[in-house]
């Protein structure tokens, strides 16, 4: 079994930033995709940074410039630094992540439990 941990959430004023971090452990051979998503108050759950396992990011444009995905392999952990933080950041944001089990195994989807990032004076 994998579990996701994530951490680094919290209450940050407009134009702040913030640090989330989503850490995998168990039995992983590869972490072939990680990902953050967020999920505002009667919205859809959106893709929020996307990274591969060579490091090639993606973002949504409404975090274009502000976001910044990262990945550390050997700590199977990713981050995301959140800078210029507006309200409408303002969501529960989850961290996904593709993993192989095993060398030759498929991949399976695993989620975090979240946490909350609340942007408001």
């Amino acid at each position: 079994q994998v579990q996701l941990v994530e951490s680094g959430g919290g209450l940050v004023q407009p134009g702040g930033s913030l640090r989330l971090s989503c850490t995998a452990s168990g039995t992983i051979f590869k972490i072939n995709y990680m990902g953050w998503y967020r999920q505002a108050p009667g919205k859809q759950r959106e893709l929020v940074a996307e990274v591969d396992s060579v490091g090639v990011t993606d973002y949504v444009d409404s975090v274009k410039g502000r976001f910044t995905i990262s990945r550390d392999n050997a700590k199977n952990t990713v981050y995301l630094q959140m800078n210029s933080l507006k309200p409408e950041d303002t969501a529960v944001y989850y961290c996904q992540a593709n993993v192989q089990l095993e060398r030759f195994s498929y991949e399976y989807s695993y989620w975090g439990q979240g946490t909350q990032v609340t942007v408001s004076s």
